[in-house]
């Protein structure tokens, strides 16, 4: 299993539901169950579940990510319970390289979590933190088509539709949605 005890450490960012923090190795468990539904993972890469192996080499991912770019995706909390809701914040979308480079911003919540606005809230408070700490100037969000729900937090977002195309790895079609900053 891979190594989820060295990486940088970002600040958290609060929102008035959430709590977007570092992942820790205690949320593998959660995370894991997360990536087991498959209603959660209908419109990631090809679809399929992932398994605590899997999910522990994402975490892994993720760290790394967080160390090389010095940006990355948030464990994703809710405030009232303390449990792991799912994820959102900042990729390098490298798996559609007709749009590099670029920043993505994306999330992924327990289906338990969706329909309350949690992932337009978390959205929005990275965003927030991208324009005040980062400098980014551009963010892009990527969806399969037929994953509606994400098109309207993209959307809420004040992004716009740029293009469709299709994802090289998988062949299905997707939406690339963007903003400046």
């Amino acid at each position: 299993m891979p190594d989820l005890t060295s990486f940088r450490v970002a600040a958290p960012v609060e929102t008035p539901r959430l709590l977007l923090r570092q992942w820790r190795s205690d949320d593998l468990d959660s995370f894991a169950a997360i990536n087991a539904q498959p209603e959660v993972m209908r419109y990631i890469n090809d679809g399929r579940t992932l398994d605590r192996v899997a999910t522990a080499e994402r975490l892994a991912t993720y760290r790394r990510h967080w160390d090389e770019h010095g940006f990355g995706l948030y464990a994703v909390d809710l405030k009232e319970t303390g449990e792991l809701a799912g994820f959102t914040g900042l990729a390098t979308p490298t798996f559609l390289p007709k749009i590099m480079p670029a920043v993505e911003i994306g999330w992924r919540f327990g289906r338990a979590y969706w329909g309350q606005g949690l992932a337009t809230e978390a959205a929005q408070a990275v965003v927030a933190h991208t324009r005040a700490e980062l400098g980014l100037r551009r963010l892009v969000s990527i969806h399969v088509v037929g994953n509606e729900a994400s098109a309207r937090v993209m959307v809420k977002l004040g992004m716009t539709l740029e293009r469709e195309t299709v994802q090289p790895d998988t062949g299905r079609k997707v939406r690339v949605y963007a903003m400046g900053l």
